[in-house]
């Protein structure tokens, strides 16, 4: 059963008939009890998940989990667009890999798909031996590292994701106690936009890109990889917005040219 408070947005989701009556009453005895400051998110969450606590042991077996309950709008914003980054991510990394082959071939026995789980598997850290432990920016600068003689591919790649999980604070999904740094969301906008730069200008000794993405076959022009990083970009940038409209903290967009700009720090 899902039912719906108007006023605050609150998903409230397997709960038995009874339990959602008392949340219901909950409602409004804090509206009449604390007034204007049914308003402020902290207040009205703490208070809900207090009640919720007290109530749902003796209505559920012991395998239930609190933070299983509710959802706000934004949760479930988060959770779509972690998702669809994620879909993006998995569909880039396969696209750089045949675009590349080389790099593949520098590990015997990787294939495609063993090299997407390795990355994308959120039951581990992204810290690997063969990137010197190396994780999120650390790890994609190897990409462009003259000295680096790895796969390039899975060092920009675990580095992307991984800066991306740290952008949603390692979370898989997100509940009603959950809170997003806006800053870090932007800040891995703009590093997205850096890498895109690099990756289509930084070249080795050879003068050759380091990885190839976009291309032009006669007088067609392949912009794929171009229309994921876009994507990305603007997912970021939207619950970036959405996040910053939450807390009404002001994001800090630092204004650098791209062509000469570091990568932004995300926190570790």
């Amino acid at each position: 059963m899902k039912i719906i408070f108007p006023h605050h947005r609150i998903h409230v989701i397997d709960i038995n008939h009874k339990s959602c009556l008392l949340l219901l009453k909950f409602r409004q005895y804090m509206k009449i009890a604390l007034g204007h400051y049914i308003e402020t998110n902290i207040i009205f969450r703490v208070a809900l998940v207090i009640l919720i606590s007290t109530i749902v042991p003796g209505c559920s077996n012991g395998s239930f989990k609190i933070k299983n309950v509710v959802k706000t709008d934004i949760d479930m914003i988060a959770d779509s667009h972690l998702n669809e980054m994620n879909v993006l991510m998995q569909e880039l990394m396969i696209k750089l890999y045949k675009r590349n082959p080389r790099e593949l071939e520098k590990r015997p026995g990787e294939t495609i798909e063993s090299r997407v789980a390795q990355t994308f598997n959120m039951n581990r850290p992204l810290i690997f031996e063969e990137l010197d432990n190396k994780q999120v920016i650390d790890a994609m600068l190897l990409c462009f590292d003259q000295k680096f003689t790895g796969d390039r591919v899975f060092a920009v790649m675990a580095g992307l994701v991984g800066m991306i999980r740290y952008s949603y604070n390692n979370l898989p999904e997100f509940y009603m106690l959950d809170f997003l740094d806006e800053q870090k969301l932007n800040n891995s906008a703009r590093n997205i936009e850096i890498l895109v730069w690099r990756l289509s200008n930084k070249k080795d000794e050879n003068e050759n890109l380091f990885l190839l993405t976009n291309g032009v076959d006669g007088n067609i022009s392949n912009l794929s990889f171009e229309r994921i990083f876009g994507k990305m970009i603007a997912i970021q940038d939207m619950m970036a917005s959405v996040v910053s409209g939450r807390t009404n903290r002001t994001i800090n967009n630092v204004v650098k040219s791209v062509t000469s700009a570091s990568f932004l720090p995300i926190g570790l």
